[in-house]
């Protein structure tokens, strides 16, 4: 490979055999990375996209066929060489058929590797991976980028790639400035669909009356003011991938008829009576519970049902604590950029103020807030330039300017704040229980089950279940954030 030597991951759970490795590629001037086990192996893969894969096939925890299934959701072009116990063909066999490019059994002669690994990285060069799996792999790419390097990011691009594929509906639920439409463009381009048109429609933007001429298109003189024949979003996508984002506020009468167009694959434009066949794949998103709609008739279940072939729940940024400062720096050099500033960067205490608060507004609130701070801000910003206001029980407040109000609704605003109380009184009554789950169930008057969605749904479950009792009395949980 031409430019910087090729980076080469070295998974082995025997540390003499990383080690031996290690020492030969790096005499024939790769860069080497390595891992002990499967989980440390897919992190690197996510954060430091090595070039080739060395898999041994043998390991406690996920084996090598679980960790090659994994890799391929996540990185479908890295190439990987799988390390087999000797004589062990049904190994090799499965490993093959699971995706790896070679294998090779121990013990194995040095040139036999290195002439293995020139193979594979030769076909690597411009041209050599196949075009749908460098999609695959430039969406993952431009995910990390765009939202993190923390571990739910991580899961989030192993399902995205896992459906890409696919050519299944999708719900994407997660609240709003979480990165709804980011994660549906990045289905569309790592799909067979990538080179066809991608038509989001944002459904709670329409008039209900313009709904359907506008989702299915309408004919010459359907009614006053159409003068010409029209195409429709579903038509416009044809080939393609429709996302209907805010799904939850299609009418009721339009949710029927698009359910009708799911089944039949036709569109009938307004006016009309003749059949127009399209092939269309649907993306929804929500940043409300569809299942709750649908038990409170405000939602079609069977559309629900007919949508429901696959669910991605984007988490929100206050569970992605390790992507707040990541995306605070990238927004601070592209404002920096913009503004043509030299900020340099943040204070300890910004950071702590940063990472501590909850972000009920998710990212699109964080770039906003990290623009107006570099604006304020001369060589450092500080906790004064971020302007995070705090709410009367101590936690923050979901409170938006001017600017902010445009994005979201009274009802978004109300309900933001309304789950910052939910967490924080969950948090206080946990913390007198000792993490007693049944006993702050009773005290709050909720089920148990009700009460251990909470915890997952606040990004809590983690600490009430590991923590042991003392710990509670003297830690409590993660703070508040």
């Amino acid at each position: 490979m031409q430019g910087s030597p090729a980076r080469i991951l070295i998974v082995d759970d025997e540390e003499d055999v990383r080690e031996v490795l290690s020492d030969l590629l790096t005499l024939e001037g790769y860069t080497c990375l390595t891992a002990h086990d499967g989980e440390t192996a897919l992190k690197i893969i996510f954060r430091q996209n090595p070039d080739l894969l060395l898999l041994d096939y043998k390991m406690p925890g996920m084996d090598g066929i679980e960790v090659l299934g994994r890799v391929k959701d996540l990185k479908p072009g890295l190439p990987v060489v799988m390390l087999t116990g000797y004589g062990n063909i049904a190994g090799a066999v499965k490993a093959m058929k699971s995706g790896a490019q070679d294998y090779l059994a121990k013990p194995f002669l040095s040139h036999e590797l290195i002439k293995v690994i020139q193979q594979i990285l030769k076909t690597q060069e411009p041209g050599g991976e196949s075009s749908s799996r460098s999609g695959q792999t430039a969406s993952a790419d431009y995910l990390r980028i765009m939202m993190g390097p923390s571990d739910p990011v991580f899961q989030l691009i192993c399902e995205i790639n896992r459906v890409a594929k696919s050519d299944f509906n999708v719900i994407i639920q997660g609240e709003t400035g979480s990165g709804k439409e980011l994660v549906a463009q990045a289905i569309h381009q790592s799909s067979p669909r990538a080179e066809a048109p991608f038509i989001p429609v944002d459904c709670g933007a329409i008039p209900e009356t313009l709904f359907e001429s506008e989702l299915f298109g309408y004919e010459k003189g359907a009614f006053t003011g159409a003068q010409n024949q029209q195409k429709g979003k579903y038509e416009t996508a044809c080939g393609g991938t429709l996302f209907l984002d805010e799904i939850s506020n299609m009418p009721l009468a339009s949710q029927a008829k698009l359910l009708r167009v799911l089944q039949e694959k036709v569109v009938y434009r307004v006016g009309g009576h003749n059949p127009t066949e399209v092939d269309v794949r649907v993306l929804v998103a929500s940043n409300q519970d569809l299942e709750e709609l649908a038990a409170k008739n405000l939602f079609r279940p069977d559309l629900l049902f007919r949508l429901d072939e696959f669910f991605i729940r984007i988490p929100p940024l206050r569970e992605r604590k390790e992507d707040i400062l990541y995306l605070a720096d990238r927004f601070l050099d592209l404002t920096n950029s913009e503004l043509k500033k030299e900020v340099k960067g943040f204070s300890e205490s910004a950071q702590e103020t940063l990472k501590d608060y909850q972000w009920p507004g998710n990212v699109r609130q964080l770039r906003s807030t990290i623009r107006r701070a570099v604006l304020l801000a001369d060589e450092l910003i500080e906790p004064n330039h971020l302007d995070i206001k705090k709410g009367a029980m101590g936690d923050t407040a979901f409170i938006p300017d001017l600017e902010g109000l445009r994005h979201y609704s009274l009802k978004e605003i109300v309900n933001q704040n309304v789950k910052a109380i939910e967490r924080e009184v969950l948090v206080q009554v946990l913390k007198s229980t000792n993490g007693n789950k049944a006993k702050a169930a009773r005290i709050l008057q909720i089920d148990y089950k009700t009460i251990q969605t909470k915890l997952k749904q606040f990004g809590l479950f983690e600490s009430v279940s590991y923590l042991t009792e003392k710990e509670w009395g003297k830690k409590g949980v993660e703070p508040i954030g």
